[in-house]
């Protein structure tokens, strides 16, 4: 069965998802709707309906007019199986010792190294990522030299691919949490493939408003891979959960945003540690002062 896409832009948080709202109003009715800000520090955001069956361009142009928007661009998206196609596409990743695949490329694990499965329906955080990479990697790096993590914290984990690869190299169990409740149901089911059941608990919190969180700080490593804006709000939060020689490890950063997202973080007790840039991002690997 086709469907369609209507994709638009505009200047502004709030115009966007007031025009998100009159979008849902449509007739035919949108099957969804996102609105999300274009991370190159432009204000622009994005505002798109998925539709199945084409949407009225008439209706579109007038919503897109009122609302100070650019032209809906109307898209028919093919017929494809998407899982499958990200099956063929998705190769296994290497970071340091971690090997991350998924099962259509179970006979390919490397014999010694550390296994991450991540279905392919499960895309999000599956290594391929440079942010996700390079959080693997500085985890690989603290524990070649003999950092052992004993209270460790995922925030905004996704698949809890990070949480993952830290219960499988050290002892104690790793905390993942969540904003969004289908990441949540993502990461516990990521952990159960991986036999961590026990040894990842997944939660669902804004940053690290949770009673899980509270009881287990201080931590003495705590990974974030999310976005500069949320990373910096949470930068004082990320000091008082952490004790002096904690380590965090922040991606989601792209490179022209480092310095700044760095500054917060100084502010707050924390010098940097490492920097690793890969392609256009960068992951921090910062110490607790």
């Amino acid at each position: 069965m086709a469907t369609f896409t209507a994709l638009t832009t505009l200047p502004g948080r709030e115009p966007a998802e007031a025009l998100g709202e009159a979008l849902e109003a449509l007739d035919p009715t949108p099957t969804g709707v996102g609105v999300f800000e274009i991370e190159d520090d432009s204000g622009v955001w994005e505002v798109g309906g998925y539709f199945d069956e084409r949407p009225d361009e008439v209706q579109l142009a007038l919503l897109a007019a009122a609302y100070g928007a650019a032209d809906f661009a109307v898209s028919e998206v093919p017929d494809t199986d998407w899982v499958d196609k990200v099956r063929r596409e998705l190769t296994p990743v290497e970071a340091g010792r971690f090997f991350v695949y998924g099962s259509h490329d179970a006979d390919k694990v490397p014999e010694g190294s550390e296994p991450l499965l991540i279905e392919a329906a499960m895309a999000f955080g599956t290594g391929h990522h440079g942010t996700t990479l390079g959080c693997l990697r500085a985890l690989d790096r603290l524990d070649g030299q003999g950092i052992v993590g004993k209270k460790v914290a995922d925030i905004g984990c996704g698949t809890a691919v990070l949480a993952m690869g830290a219960a499988r190299i050290w002892p104690n169990p790793v905390i993942a949490s969540d904003i969004d409740e289908v990441a949540v149901e993502v990461a516990e089911a990521n952990v159960r493939a991986n036999g961590l059941e026990g040894r990842v608990e997944c939660l669902e919190a804004v940053g690290f408003d949770h009673p899980r969180i509270a009881e287990a700080a201080p931590f003495d490593l705590i990974f974030a891979n999310i976005l500069m804006a949320p990373l910096i709000e949470l930068a004082p939060d990320m000091a008082r959960h952490t004790e002096p020689g904690a380590h965090a490890i922040l991606s989601g950063i792209l490179t022209r945003q480092a310095d700044e997202t760095l500054d917060a973080y100084v502010e707050a007790g924390f010098e940097e540690a490492y920097r690793e840039v890969i392609g256009d991002w960068v992951t921090l690997t910062l110490r607790r002062t």
